[in-house]
């Protein structure tokens, strides 16, 4: 507490160069990574579901999780590949 108050009292804090917007709060960076900690907290929340509510053993829970990103990497594949830019080589 002493040297917080020491830090703002002696203005030490002039001194301390700011944070690149780049990693600033709401930059797209900490967003993304604000997105990915979010869905590995929702798989786990689905894996737990899974194994503990339905009795899935844990390999099932693992296969499910897994031939859901197959599936849906297919799909936006597929996605991709019908509405992006059109080459007429």
């Amino acid at each position: 507490k002493t040297d917080f108050i020491n830090f703002i009292n002696d203005q030490e804090w002039k001194s301390i160069e700011p944070v690149s917007s780049w990693f600033g709060p709401s930059s797209l960076l900490m967003s993304s990574m604000s997105a990915l900690f979010q869905l590995s907290m929702w798989i786990r929340h689905g894996h737990g579901y899974l194994t503990e509510n339905l009795g899935i053993p844990v390999w099932g829970s693992y296969a499910i999780f897994g031939l859901a990103t197959l599936f849906s990497g297919l799909i936006l594949g597929l996605v991709s590949e019908a509405f992006g830019p059109q080459c007429d080589c």
